[in-house]
């Protein structure tokens, strides 16, 4: 059976038209490295959609793109940075796009004003593979070793009875 690692990957990006077509390359290349291949066309569509919103509407034009793989599911995130920027506004008719191309979206604000959009995409049932197992690390009950010879007890009760006796 095939088995996937979590996987993840971070990018910080200046938006620009002609960045938005790189990072789409970039992102494509990491999903196939991932065997994810058949969600490269809606996460980088979605990206693509969302960059390009941003190029439009932001003036601060820094953005951070986020990939988490778990085996199941793909989630990638885009932060920005620009405290004017609504998407209940500016963004609308890309958070439509958004809401169509994946199985679950989300908009956060984080404590420094920027925004985070967020969608994932389900690998299809006969696409998910188990996650590899990680043994616990050991504490140190499971390090200390167990005597080898259980000591011999046996008539230590009766020599501390005789010795009890004889003091008295």
């Amino acid at each position: 059976m095939k088995t996937a690692s979590p996987c993840y990957y971070h990018l910080d990006v200046e938006v620009c038209p002609e960045r938005v077509g790189q990072v789409e390359r970039i992102l494509a290349a990491h999903l196939r490295l991932w065997d994810l291949e058949h969600l490269v066309g809606p996460v980088c569509h979605g990206t693509e959609v969302l960059l390009r919103a941003i190029d439009e509407h932001a003036t601060d034009k820094r953005a951070v793109i986020e990939m988490w793989w778990n085996g199941q599911h793909l989630i990638t995130a885009i932060a920005e940075n620009d405290r004017a920027l609504r998407p209940d506004q500016e963004l609308r008719g890309c958070l439509a796009w958004i809401a169509a191309l994946s199985d679950g979206w989300g908009c956060c604000a984080t404590d420094t004003g920027a925004k985070v959009i967020w969608f994932s995409r389900r690998a299809r049932s006969c696409e998910g593979v188990p996650l590899i197992r990680t043994g616990p690390s050991p504490t140190l009950r499971e390090v200390r070793q167990v005597p080898r010879a259980v000591p011999s007890f046996a008539g230590t009760a009766d020599r501390a009875q005789d010795a009890f006796v004889n003091v008295q």
